[in-house]
């Protein structure tokens, strides 16, 4: 069984690995692959681009797992919806029809919500480019895919955190955090949670659905999980003021369809996998 990953970087490499551990055979496409670990066979590609290496005739699952270079529409369009189209386009050159392709999209494509409840049942509704191309992505997967016998995964992260993702508590630690005055409601995942949700959804024996929500199941006010991290680094509290617009929209995301497969979160809120990564670094819990 032959699980490929299109698109290696820390959340595919992490995948990867988990994959290798059950006894996979793992082939990650990436544009350096010479940094991936012993137990994913490298391959060089890059995913913009069309002229993709051979896919494995014997590949099971298909995980796609991209990045924007940047933070500019040209840079989403490229990674996730040619993205998608080069990898759908290599898989009918080479004739290879795996039982299931999952796709790693973002919460992003709802927008805001005004702190109501989403779940896989809401409307998208993206509220700027990077949303709106996801959500163009996962069209083309699904549509693409239709009638092929190869089951399309949407799986949709809230934000991702963990070791080497470490915005708030940078924040928090350089004086730069500010609290919103108004409820702000966040979605995150931690890093290794993802990982292991994207194993669950491409090897579990049940037929998946098309889309899942992968966040934890605590989304939390920005206001509680700062003040949580200032108590943990002993810092001072950050201040409140008006903050605009929420990065991300203002929603509170339910993963109840995921945690049905069987899933159980390692880190179910903020508070686990902060603690487990600021442990990592030295600092310890008051």
């Amino acid at each position: 069984m032959t699980i490929l990953l299109a698109g290696c970087g820390d959340l595919g490499t992490e995948a990867g690995l988990r994959f290798a551990a059950a006894g996979h055979r793992v082939v990650g496409w990436r544009r350096t692959p010479d940094k991936l670990p012993a137990e994913i066979e490298g391959v060089a590609a890059d995913l913009s681009t069309a002229e993709l290496p051979p896919v494995p005739a014997d590949t099971t699952a298909v995980v796609i797992a991209v990045a924007a270079d940047g933070p500019t529409e040209e840079a989403y369009r490229t990674a996730y919806v040619d993205g998608v189209s080069n990898v759908l386009g290599a898989l009918e050159r080479d004739a290879v029809a795996p039982e299931r392709v999952l796709f790693v999209s973002s919460t992003a494509v709802y927008g805001d919500a005004a702190g109501a409840w989403i779940d896989e049942g809401t409307t998208p509704e993206p509220g700027g480019f990077s949303g709106r191309l996801m959500r163009q992505a996962e069209d083309l997967l699904l549509k693409r895919l239709e009638g092929t016998g190869t089951t399309p995964i949407v799986l949709r992260l809230g934000g991702i955190y963990g070791p080497g993702r470490t915005r708030l508590i940078d924040q928090v630690r350089t004086g730069t955090a500010v609290i919103p005055d108004q409820p702000r409601y966040t979605n995150r995942i931690h890093r290794d949670d993802a990982a292991r949700a994207i194993v669950q959804l491409c090897t579990m024996p049940q037929q998946p659905a098309s889309v899942y929500i992968g966040v934890d199941d605590d989304p939390a006010e920005l206001g509680d999980v700062l003040r949580f991290l200032a108590a943990e680094l002993a810092m001072a509290v950050p201040p409140t003021a008006s903050l605009g617009d929420a990065r991300g929209g203002n929603k509170r995301c339910s993963s109840a369809l995921l945690r049905g497969t069987g899933f159980s979160f390692k880190y179910p809120s903020f508070r686990e996998g902060y603690r487990d990564i600021l442990a990592g670094v030295g600092v310890r819990h008051p």
